[in-house]
């Protein structure tokens, strides 16, 4: 679930199904052996097949080099190409490790009664030149299409109309502390952008999750732990 939402647009334009998942390679399983997937893939680039129930860095690069060979282009040409079809999305994911349990758990509670207001959709955020008005806004709740298990409160979402989104999850609420992980996707249809620094157009939505959750106001944290 916290993926960029690239894959999805691919689906969507192509007429292919789709499953998004909430984190953890064993939401794959049930699909896999149930024969309703044979690609898979999370946001911290492990990528596998049906082959095996885990991550296959060596098949991945194996897929990759079936690729170049069968396209006959380099990598930067196929990845200009893509987006020049379906538009690219930059994606970035900060880690804020050992903040403080209760301003953590006291951001997120915050966050769930935004989203959950029936107003917040269709609400404008503006940072410089870009805008971003809220499609929706919910706790992502994933049910197994194959066992009908449910999973609730994965994760925090923002959607913005243009597939633009923000994602907040909290894991690790112990007395160590916790940590927040907070999601941005920016989608960039212009192909004349398609070329920046993902750093420059990451920069107005980072800006606007700020500000929406209040994270640095209310954990202390000037910056994150971790950038991937």
């Amino acid at each position: 679930m916290p993926t960029s939402g690239a894959l999805d647009r691919v689906a969507i334009k192509d007429g292919l199904q789709m499953f998004e998942v909430p984190t953890g390679w064993k939401f794959f399983g049930n699909l896999m052996d149930a024969n309703q997937l044979s690609l898979c893939g999370e946001e911290s680039f492990g990528t596998g097949s049906d082959h095996i129930r885990e991550k296959d860095g060596l098949w991945a690069v194996l897929a990759w080099l079936s690729i170049l060979a069968s396209r006959k282009l380099t990598i930067e040409e196929i990845m200009k190409e893509h987006w020049s079809k379906y538009g690219r999305n930059f994606f970035t994911r900060y880690d804020y490790e050992n903040v403080d349990t209760e301003a953590a758990q006291t951001m997120m509670t915050n966050l769930r009664q935004l989203v959950e207001e029936p107003k917040f959709v269709g609400r404008s955020y503006t940072e410089g030149s870009k805008s971003y008005i809220v499609k929706l806004g919910d706790d992502f709740e994933y049910q197994d299409p194959i066992d009908k298990s449910i999973a609730m409160k994965q994760g925090l979402r923002i959607i913005f109309e243009d597939g633009s989104r923000i994602i907040f999850r909290l894991s690790g609420t112990g007395s160590s502390g916790a940590t927040i992980r907070l999601y941005v996707d920016s989608f960039e249809e212009n192909v004349q952008f398609h070329g920046v620094m993902a750093s420059e157009m990451l920069k107005p939505l980072v800006a606007i999750a700020l500000r929406i959750s209040q994270l640095e106001q209310l954990t202390g944290r000037q910056s994150p732990t971790v950038i991937t």
